[in-house]
């Protein structure tokens, strides 16, 4: 049992001896007896180098794993074709992290070593960056082993890049912020200020999510200032900021040519735009809209030509809204421009009429002529005429010219109508006497612009009284009516 505890100890002071002896630094003395490049004649050149690297890129991997350095394999190759060695000494007591070489054929690996020669040694430096990270390699001259002396951690200032597109847009469009061709950076933030110098909203990004999209509500010129930061906390120095410019949108004035609009139903109403103006542009379109008291949409029209007018004829009365907006020639919209107007329909109008008149028992024919007054009762269906002229007949004795005048009411159903009411005629003959009379008339309208119209009737007047048959007094007119 005790020679048993006894080995046990003696094991134990033999590993404790033994990691002891690994963990202290190893004494180099010389250099080119195991050599991981196969080297024969005069000390290489730096190209000579690489050409032999790039021959034992297998071993410089095994190697590399080997140390525990395998994820700086791949910087390594890449960068060793391209970089500048520089040609200098290690001095006695400088330490190397480690050191890969060839024994008996084999790739190994020492670490913790110290050039403890009698002189400098010749050897050759470059540098391989990953990430933040410097790593110093070492190549003897005389070997060409490859060594990794030291491990710096040098974080670059940040470079800030911004880039804000457009330069010129109108309000609430996108306005697109990249921040990707930034350098060296932990983080990134951007500034938004207005016109007037107030910061409007500070955005910060990342380099996995360095672009953003805004929208400006004002018009007017903003700054955007970015900065970035490196990891060490350390904000960029270099100007970083970009200036968009936001479009003032045009102003709609809008008037019309008359306001109230009586008796405008069929006559053109003028509507203008021509007085809108724009800050920084020039008005380019003006858009009308007519809407009536319900809201429903009459008419719509775009002049692209200036002045920017619209003659608008009405064909019915009513309470109507016309809207405008006109646009610049950056696109933007200026606000609703709204009118509310009342377009009446003329009611009152003068007339004169005429025509053929036969008046029963005539030998010859008379020509009628009158003139009066015309007033739309309800307009499109019913029509008060007042009237009053004379006949002249074409034929004499006994036979005379006389007066006559109407008052009638008329039933209208579209371009045909039918009157019906009284009128008065003077004596026709010397023997007879003058007439109270009913009349009745049919008609068809030819025409009808809401200011004039003309139509054609025909028109029966009967005595009124006991000795007035209809077979030997009545009155036949075909005539031609004009409303002005």
């Amino acid at each position: 049992m005790r020679n048993k505890k006894l080995v046990i100890g003696v094991v134990g002071l033999l590993i404790l001896f033994s990691l002891t002896s690994l963990a202290e630094t190893k004494k180099l003395k010389q250099i080119g007896r195991y050599t991981f490049v196969r080297i024969k004649g005069e000390v290489p050149t730096e190209e000579v180098m690489k050409i032999l690297l790039d021959k034992y890129a297998g071993d410089i991997k095994y190697g590399f794993d080997l140390a525990g350095y395998g994820d700086l394999y791949l910087p390594f190759m890449d960068q060793l074709k391209a970089a500048k060695f520089e040609k200098t000494e290690l001095a006695i007591g400088d330490h190397l992290m480690w050191m890969l070489f060839r024994s008996r054929g084999k790739i190994k690996v020492v670490h913790d070593l110290e050039w403890a020669g009698k002189q400098p040694l010749p050897v050759f430096t470059f540098t391989v960056v990953k990430g933040y990270k410097h790593y110093e390699f070492v190549m003897p001259s005389p070997c060409g082993n490859i060594s990794l002396r030291k491990v710096e951690e040098i974080i670059p200032e940040a470079i800030c890049d911004l880039k804000v597109s457009p330069a010129k847009a109108n309000i609430n469009d996108p306005i697109s912020v990249d921040m990707s061709g930034t350098q060296h950076a932990k983080s990134m933030e951007v500034d938004i200020i207005g016109p007037d110098g107030t910061k409007i909203a500070t955005k910060t990004l990342s380099p996995d999510n360095p672009k953003f999209q805004t929208k400006l509500t004002k018009p007017g010129e903003f700054t955007f200032k970015a900065r970035a930061i490196n990891p060490e906390g350390k904000v960029s120095t270099n100007p970083c900021e970009a200036r968009v410019y936001i479009n003032f949108p045009p102003v709609c004035k809008l008037w019309t040519s008359c306001l109230p609009c009586k008796d405008y139903v069929g006559r053109p109403v003028t509507i203008d735009a021509s007085q809108s103006t724009d800050q920084d542009g020039e008005v380019v379109k003006a858009d009308f809209e007519i809407t009536d008291e319900a809201g429903n949409r009459v008419d719509t029209y775009s002049d692209s030509e200036k002045p920017f007018t619209w003659e608008k004829i009405f064909t019915k009365p009513g309470l109507y809204t016309i809207t405008g907006v006109v646009t610049d020639d950056f696109g933007a919209v200026s606000e609703p421009a709204k009118i509310e107007i009342e377009v009446t329909e003329k009611r009152s109008f003068f007339l004169i009429e005429g025509g053929p008149l036969i008046a029963r028992g005539s030998a010859g024919p008379f020509v009628a002529a009158r003139a009066g007054l015309l007033y739309k009762v309800v307009p499109g269906t019913l029509d008060f005429i007042l009237s009053g002229g004379g006949s002249l007949a074409l034929k004499g004795s006994p036979w005379k010219s006389f007066f006559m005048a109407n008052v009638l009411m008329n039933l209208r159903a579209g371009p045909a109508f039918f009157g019906a009411g009284a009128g008065f005629s003077t004596k026709v003959r010397e023997e007879r006497s003058s007439d109270a009379e009913l009349i009745g008339q049919v008609g068809y309208e030819m025409f009808n612009n809401f200011i004039n119209a003309g139509a054609l009737f025909f028109e029966v007047r009967a005595p009124v009284g006991k000795d007035r048959s209809f077979s030997k007094h009545y009155k036949l007119l075909l005539g031609f009516r004009f409303i002005f």
